[in-house]
């Protein structure tokens, strides 16, 4: 039986993995919109990571015979100043993220729910990867982004991104 405060942050973060996909998508048609396909691509699959993410803690919750409760999901912003605007707001809401799952941990942690915090693990791991992903591309972006050339090669490098399922086994 998982404590009630780390139920209750589980099932919140099925939400908040829902609105990240939810922002991620409006990152991606911001892109589309502004003939950045590539771009477009690679938040389109960040939204399907996230998607995915939603699930797997829907799907540990269940595991665990407790109670899944889904709300409304929020209304992302939709209004960005610049194409480095949106990626600053993407590592934004990484590390934001990253301090949902540290409190789902700490949560875990202090009740000594060690099947908690080891289901938690990957996500610890996959939040770096995250928030990597996010600095790398701000860097590329900053590097690269005002020649027209570049950013192109850029868009296109974004473009090749596949979508790979995470590898968590529940």
């Amino acid at each position: 039986m998982i404590n009630p405060k780390v139920h209750a942050l589980l099932n919140t973060q099925i939400n908040k993995e829902f609105y990240s996909a939810y922002l991620y998508l409006s990152f991606s048609n911001y892109f589309e919109e502004a003939g950045l396909d590539g771009f477009a691509n690679w938040y389109r699959i960040q939204a399907q990571e996230e998607r995915d993410h939603a699930l797997l803690f829907y799907t540990y919750l269940q595991n665990e015979d407790m109670k899944v409760t889904l709300e409304a999901i929020d209304k992302p912003d939709g209004e960005f100043e610049s194409h480095m605007a949106v990626l600053e707001a993407g590592l934004a809401h990484e590390r934001y993220v990253t301090s949902l799952i540290n409190e789902i941990y700490g949560a875990a942690y202090d009740v000594r729910d060690f099947r908690t915090m080891q289901f938690l693990d990957w996500f610890v791991k996959e939040q770096g990867e995250e928030e990597t992903n996010a600095t790398d591309l701000i860097t590329k972006m900053k590097l690269f982004g005002s020649d027209p050339k570049s950013l192109y090669m850029l868009n296109q490098e974004l473009a090749a991104r596949v979508y790979t399922a995470p590898s968590l086994v529940l």
